[in-house]
């Protein structure tokens, strides 16, 4: 959609800054994304804010941090739905001419998200180097729950990829069925990871601060479990479009770039079920 399709006809639905004065052939305007990075810096500054407040001689009032985290959230989440409404949604059936740059924006997303949990697979690594074996693994560390959980996990990257080959081949009826089986998988793989935390936490007392491979499994499997998180908002997002009658064989970008995350973060979890559930166990 060119910059004069936005001011012309549709400005006021676009959520656009003063498209008028926007340079010729320089793409869309919007303030969202900067709103949306400012939200964003606000959740560290809230952060660092938090850290200050403590100890005997704070810096900065206990209330301050907490604050502006929470303004920061919102601030965040708002410019995240006035960019994805944006980019996405309003006058869908305009046309879809931005697939493959947004293809290309979830491929280089995806890859700083290979960089994240690298980083946190260095540090699992780094910690089997040294002191091993942990002193504390739970009972029941690779049970029956785990291997459930990388079923679930596995069966809705299939659900999800058939979803997608049944819209691209015009039935949107098993499109949204397969589409609601993953969702529902996620939901049920989300429920089973909470409900693992709970057997270690409270019943097993294995907790954050057990020791460095306490520290790693949840910081592994936390950040996995918020991927999780976020691609099962993602998915409820595309399944409630769906229900209103958006998508067809030709525009279905969002499917395709949900579609993307969604088989990373199944990827994901297999290997850190091989390194850090299996490693763990049979190296004892």
């Amino acid at each position: 959609m060119s910059v004069e399709d936005a001011s012309d006809d549709h400005g006021g639905h676009h959520h656009l800054p003063a498209v008028e004065d926007w340079p010729r052939g320089f793409g869309e305007a919007s303030w969202w994304p900067f709103i949306t990075a400012l939200g964003g810096a606000g959740l560290y500054v809230g952060a660092a804010l938090f850290v200050l407040a403590r100890g005997e001689t704070a810096l900065v009032d206990p209330m301050a941090g907490p604050g502006v985290f929470v303004a920061s959230t919102f601030l965040f989440l708002a410019g995240l739905y006035g960019w994805l409404y944006h980019a996405f949604v309003v006058n869908f059936w305009d046309g879809d001419g931005h697939s493959k740059g947004l293809r290309l924006g979830m491929v280089s997303f995806l890859g700083t998200e290979v960089a994240t949990f690298g980083a946190g697979f260095v540090y699992y690594f780094f910690i089997r180097a040294g002191a091993w074996p942990p002193e504390h693994i739970p009972h029941g560390f690779l049970g029956s729950l785990v291997i459930i959980n990388t079923a679930l996990l596995i069966v809705s990257s299939v659900t999800l990829h058939y979803a997608h080959v049944a819209l691209r081949k015009g039935n949107r009826t098993r499109f949204i069925q397969l589409l609601a089986a993953t969702l529902l998988l996620g939901v049920v793989f989300l429920g089973g990871q909470v409900y693992e935390y709970y057997e270690f936490i409270i019943v097993e007392g294995f907790t954050l601060t057990e020791g460095v491979f306490a520290s790693a499994f949840f910081g592994l499997t936390g950040l996995h479990g918020l991927h999780v998180s976020l691609g099962a908002v993602l998915l409820g997002i595309v399944f409630i479009r769906s229900l209103k009658g958006q998508y067809d064989a030709e525009r279905h970008t969002s499917v395709s770039t949900v579609s993307m995350y969604w088989h990373f973060v199944d990827a994901v979890w297999v290997f850190l079920v091989v390194v850090l559930y299996v490693g763990a166990v049979y190296s004892l």
